[in-house]
């Protein structure tokens, strides 16, 4: 209970942040295009709490994906609904790529006062916080990678149905009412997330590490 605990106090920050941000920004891209639904319904706020869900919350810690209730998007009321779809549905794993590189930046700031802090009571807040840092790049990382498999309703699929020609985007959009279940399928009774989506987001995290001065396997060490 006492790790389960730790654990849920390091993840819990960034993956609302995550999830949060990722919402937030479909919606405020549909708001500035045409689409205020979101604006209207009150979920263009950083507060969690407007777009909590409990069960995909849940699953951040217990399988590392997880997922909050979709901010609500009318595509009908953007100005030029198949090509705004796009910057729409982007908008959520640019966002979270955002958070991973400002995440692994302020990460270097920290490796550069832990000398000043080794051995006092500060290293004992430093560390903490390290670890949230750590998983934000992973967190967010996981959700931007993921969220581009072009499968609707995923955003990766939204994209790919807006920049299809209209015959084939509208036979591909029909696969939407579908694409939770394939998505579950996919995830749970295969290796695809193992096999797939963890070896780039482990090369992800590594490339940014680096790409900011770090070596992943000598932090703080």
């Amino acid at each position: 209970m006492e790790e389960f605990l730790h654990k849920v106090s390091i993840m819990l920050v960034p993956a609302l942040m995550a999830i949060t941000c990722h919402e937030v920004s479909h919606g405020y891209v549909a708001d500035k295009l045409g689409d205020k639904t979101a604006r209207y319904m009150g979920r263009l706020t950083l507060n969690p709490l407007k777009h909590l869900d409990i069960v995909g919350t849940l699953m951040v810690f217990l399988v590392g994906i997880g997922w909050a209730k979709p901010v609500p998007v009318n595509f009908n009321n953007l100005r030029h609904p198949k090509r705004d779809m796009i910057w729409v549905a982007a908008a959520g794993p640019v966002t979270n790529l955002a958070l991973a590189v400002l995440s692994a930046i302020v990460l270097r700031g920290l490796v550069a006062l832990w000398p000043l802090a080794n051995g006092t009571l500060f290293e004992l807040a430093l560390e903490p916080l390290r670890q949230m840092l750590e998983f934000s790049i992973q967190i967010n990382l996981v959700l931007a990678i993921f969220n581009l498999i072009p499968v609707p309703p995923l955003d990766g699929g939204r994209v790919a149905v807006g920049l299809l020609p209209n015959r084939q985007a509208m036979a591909y959009s029909r696969i939407e009412p579908f694409g939770m279940i394939i998505i579950i399928v996919v995830v749970f009774f295969t290796q695809f997330f193992s096999a797939v989506i963890a070896p780039v987001v482990e090369m992800g995290y590594r490339l940014l590490l680096a790409l900011v001065g770090l070596n992943a396997h000598a932090l703080f060490n």
